[in-house]
């Protein structure tokens, strides 16, 4: 009987210990998308950009499309890139979901924008646009931060037509160019010969 107890409370004391250890990691998790939604809030669903520094680390990596893949940049570029946004246009965005797991937070949401400038009506344009970004956050700062856009929606995929287009006509002109000079050079060479 007393062996039997004392492995109850054993087995008690465990379970014990794994309830408090879940609720501190759910309570971690909690706290994390809370720092993830204030980020959104300030930068992005109203123009509080001056409090990046809540929210990111002195420096942070980043993984994006393009170029910018495991690049670490300094924090305060999180605001010249709201701060693009915000001089340009005017951003109505939305949250839509985000889920937690240990020290990584991923959010799904819509960032709505009203260019006002045309650099922002050519670049940005007006399409809402569905982005996931995935922070992983460390002792409150987001240190990492992997961006994931839907660019397709955007005036982004008219600049890679228009790029596509440009670089095609450039190409076709070499031919037509060394064509014409390869012209000159025969009617040059009948004027000569009187052919």
């Amino acid at each position: 009987m007393k062996y039997q107890i004392a492995v109850l409370s054993v087995i008690m004391i465990m379970q014990t210990t794994n309830v408090v250890g879940d609720t501190s990691q759910a309570h971690q998790e909690q706290l994390n998308k809370r720092i993830a939604q204030s980020f959104y809030q300030d930068l992005w669903f109203s123009n509080n950009t001056e409090n990046y520094a809540k929210y990111v680390d002195s420096s942070y990596v980043v993984h994006d499309i393009g170029d910018r893949k495991g690049i670490r940049e300094a924090s305060i570029e999180q605001k010249k890139i709201a701060d693009f946004f915000w001089d340009n246009g005017k951003l109505n965005c939305e949250l839509d979901f985000q889920i937690a797991e240990g020290n990584l937070v991923a959010t799904r949401w819509i960032a709505g924008y009203e260019p006002e400038t045309l650099t922002a009506k050519l670049l940005i344009g007006s399409n809402p646009i569905p982005i996931i970004n995935v922070f992983r956050i460390e002792k409150g700062k987001i240190v990492e931060i992997w961006n994931h856009r839907h660019d397709i929606d955007t005036n982004q995929t008219d600049m890679f037509l228009i790029k596509g287009i440009l670089i095609g006509i450039l190409i076709a002109m070499i031919p037509t160019f060394l064509a014409f000079r390869l012209k000159r050079k025969l009617n040059g060479v009948r004027n000569m010969t009187g052919a």
